[in-house]
């Protein structure tokens, strides 16, 4: 693992020390692709599966955070998608994330045509793939077979994985279904059904991700395999379905959140500090986020969620699910229900039982001060000067290495957990992140990982407004003024220095020095 550490730079080598500096690496949370493991089974199937399988290649190239005027390498991923209605592929998230050209293609090679993302839900881990050209639809799938979605089926089940060799040939594994389970399959944090199977993939037929049937029908779609205990993680049948319908809609709404951080209520001191009964179990709101379903419901720090839709939640968040036994409580509300829906809670406050409907909503990314991910979207950045400037991100953050969430800044880390605190003047979190040692920062070449208030007087909400603020300097002086929210400083920049050292950046190769999306 590289760390962000910018260097001193000299101005001669600023672009090529630029472009040098360490890159992120890939989220370690990422579902990784089927390792080859000995002795897999081949069984035959009763009905040809490549017939309702489609291979997916996409080539891969995201931004780096550290370094946000260029890409990372690009790098090629190949899975099995599943044929479904209207033509459609249904495939993980993962292998569209950040994707600059996405193909498809049949099992058997005789049929290859570009594809692009009809609908991608990146919290769920799931995309919907259509042709970019629809004049060859008809002509690219004729004779394939489109599945339907299975019933949810019981624990102790056989699911078939499938594989398809490249010779066309399908490889079916017999996996047991051992437990589901409400985890994170691609980014972390965000926690939905999967299905635990075991069985032993075959290694030649090994793809990013593969479909998993049941009686000929789509019964998940796996993320990940873990070849020494082979165990496979699979995207859940009810995801899928209600994936699926959502994405016929005109306007995606995906899967709902009510917006609040909790705690157990295991420990008997803080049980009896609540005065909840021995016999009530319950999980404790430590946070509700403003403008949250939770909060337009009147929840608050300090209530216990007693039961979520008549299911009573246990001391440490669980509930007992008739088909899957105990599961995690965010199944009642991910996992069951669609942003708009109304879910009653019966809730512990003041030492009393009382009822709260709330209606789910959705949060976009793109409105939280902090962005947990941005696949796509190329990260905005200033660089004025000398001075780097980016918004700040989780990635950006990672970028601070595999133990990020205790080495990177911890007023960053501050705004990642308590965004409430900085919203009300912040859209964006702007900050300094680097600073290249040229004659127009010469002083502040120590300078980093400092949150931007105000430049030339003017508050700053987002990078838009910085850019604005940077257009000219205060009226008289011939310098930009820059506050910063922690430290009693203000930087001064010479406007006519600086705008020199931009031109010579770009001169040395540096494509543009801002971005503002």
């Amino acid at each position: 693992m590289k760390f962000f550490r910018p260097a001193p730079l000299l101005l001669m080598q600023a672009l090529a020390l630029l472009l040098a500096l360490p890159s992120c690496r890939e989220n370690p949370n990422a579902t990784t692709a089927p390792t080859p493991v000995a002795e897999p089974m081949l069984v035959v199937a009763k009905t040809d599966p490549s017939l309702s399988v489609i291979r997916i290649h996409s080539t891969i190239q995201s931004w780096n955070p550290a370094q946000p005027w260029e890409k990372n390498p690009s790098r090629n991923r190949s899975a099995l998608g599943a044929l479904v209605a209207q033509n459609q592929v249904l495939t993980t998230a993962e292998m569209v994330a950040d994707a600059i050209y996405i193909e498809l293609e049949s099992t058997d090679g005789k049929r290859r045509a570009p594809a692009r993302v009809k609908c991608v839900d990146y919290e769920a881990n799931l995309a919907v793939l259509t042709l970019n050209n629809e004049e060859k639809v008809t002509e690219f799938f004729a004779g394939l077979i489109a599945l339907d979605i299975a019933p949810s089926p019981d624990l102790r089940d056989t699911l078939e994985i499938i594989q398809v060799e490249n010779n066309g040939q399908s490889l079916v594994t017999p996996a047991q279904l051992l437990s589901a389970e409400v985890v994170s399959t691609f980014l972390p944090g965000q926690f939905f059904l999967t299905y635990r199977l075991k069985g032993s993939l075959q290694s030649s037929a090994s793809s990013y991700s593969v479909p998993v049937f049941q009686n000929n029908q789509l019964a998940g779609i796996l993320s990940s395999y873990d070849a020494k205990d082979q165990i496979s993680d699979v995207i859940a049948t009810p995801l899928l379905t209600r994936f699926l319908a959502e994405a016929q809609k005109e306007s995606y709404q995906g899967f709902p959140n009510i917006g609040i951080s909790f705690s157990p209520t295991e420990d008997d001191h803080f049980r009896r500090w609540l005065k909840l009964p021995a016999d009530q179990g319950g999980i404790y709101i430590s946070k509700v986020r403003k403008g949250s379903a939770a909060d337009v419901a009147e929840l608050r720090k300090g209530d216990v969620i007693l039961s979520i839709e008549g299911h009573p939640i246990d001391r440490r968040g669980y509930y007992t699910d008739p088909q899957y036994g105990s599961l995690h409580w965010v199944q009642l509300v991910r996992g069951t229900k669609s942003a708009g829906d109304q879910i009653k809670l019966k809730i512990w406050r003041d030492a009393k039982e009382i009822e709260v409907a709330a209606t789910l909503t959705r949060q976009e990314e793109s409105t939280r001060l902090v962005p947990n991910y941005s696949f796509g979207k190329a990260p905005n950045f200033l660089i004025k000067g000398g001075l780097i400037f980016q918004e700040l991100t989780k990635p950006l953050l990672e970028a601070y290495g595999e133990e990020w969430q205790s080495s990177a800044p911890l007023n960053f880390l501050d705004a990642l957990s308590n965004p409430e605190k900085y919203q009300e003047n912040h859209d964006s979190m702007i900050c300094l992140t680097a600073v290249i040692p040229t004659q127009a920062t010469v002083g502040y070449e120590s300078l980093r990982n400092m949150i931007i208030s105000k430049v030339n007087g003017k508050p700053v909400r987002n990078m838009k407004e910085m850019l604005q603020a940077f257009s000219k300097p205060r009226l008289g002086s011939p310098s930009h003024s820059i506050e910063f929210l922690e430290e009693n400083l203000v930087v001064h920049l010479d406007e006519q220095l600086s705008n020199a050292i931009d031109q010579a950046l770009l001169k040395r190769g540096l494509q543009k020095l801002s971005r503002a999306e």
